[in-house]
């Protein structure tokens, strides 16, 4: 074989080794892995990006966007491009509705760019589990971000999901992002980290006293007042649900089991975190309460 041959022979088996890797990594899920999640306008000015995570807000500005949540660390950059899909203008702000990594996973990215806001007991929940990424910014009861003359509210209306939740609330929108104290099939009470669903009753009551027409839900689907109004309302049934099967003798290893219902959507999803991973504090959550 010629020299030249022998060069053109090197470089056609390094390329096609670079071309195996980058579609190994690909494939795999690794870094370069895009196109799992899509971008959709929800009002003017505002969009969700959905797929797997939690859902993000995109609120634009004339001085920057606001996001609420960032998924999983892997999202980080395809984030970014969808974002640079719909305006010129960088992330400024973040809002971490709470500290689970499906929402807050890409914290330590946007750290780099952005300021990254969350509730004290959102960042201490994800001190504890040793996440990285922790936000900078921390409030109480409320905070503003005000950017390119438009204000995003953030409000903490109690228990529910967890102790850290945060409503944040477009008022010119009339629109929130209730995060993970809105799911489109089940909700998950996360009592390891302070959540509560007698606590949560209340802080959708106070979701309901907003002035909004459209919520965005952590998963699932855009949601209106009557379907949030219907969340609440099914926090309510469910409760009431086990309460009086537990007055009825229920043991805590039936619970999952006896609380099916056909009325209750969330009983009915077998695949829902409410059935897999909530009942058993939810039982003692509801036996505690009527001792």
């Amino acid at each position: 074989m010629g020299k030249n041959n022998l060069v053109q022979a090197l470089i056609s088996r390094a390329l096609a080794s670079c071309l195996c890797t980058a579609l190994t990594i690909a494939v795999s899920g690794g870094a370069v892995a895009q196109d799992r999640l899509n971008i959709s306008e929800v009002k003017d000015g505002l969009h969700v990006i959905t797929g797997p995570g939690g859902n993000i807000g995109v609120r634009l500005t004339p001085e920057g966007v606001i996001l609420i949540d960032n998924k999983f660390p892997q999202d980080f950059e395809e984030i970014r491009s969808l974002v640079a899909d719909v305006t010129d203008l960088p992330v400024r702000y973040v809002i971490n509705t709470h500290h689970h990594g499906d929402h807050s996973g890409s914290n330590p990215g946007f750290l780099q760019i952005a300021e990254v806001i969350a509730h004290r007991n959102a960042r201490e929940n994800m001190l504890r589990g040793n996440q990285e990424g922790l936000p900078r910014t921390i409030y109480t009861e409320q905070t503003s971000v005000i950017l390119g003359g438009i204000e995003v509210q953030v409000f903490h209306l109690g228990r529910g999901h967890t102790n850290g939740d945060s409503v944040v609330y477009f008022p010119d929108l009339k629109t929130v992002h209730g995060g993970d104290l809105l799911h489109g099939i089940a909700p998950f009470i996360d009592y390891a980290n302070g959540g509560s669903s007698r606590g949560w009753v209340g802080t959708m009551n106070n979701i309901l006293a907003l002035d909004f027409n459209t919520a965005i839900p952590g998963h699932g689907e855009i949601m209106d007042r009557r379907d949030v109004l219907n969340f609440r309302n099914q926090m309510e049934a469910v409760r009431a649900r086990m309460a009086g099967l537990i007055r009825g003798g229920l043991s805590i290893g039936d619970a999952s089991d006896q609380i099916i219902d056909s009325d209750l959507s969330w009983t009915q999803a077998d695949n829902g975190l409410f059935m897999q991973r909530s009942i058993p504090g939810f039982y003692n959550e509801i036996f505690t309460e009527i001792q």
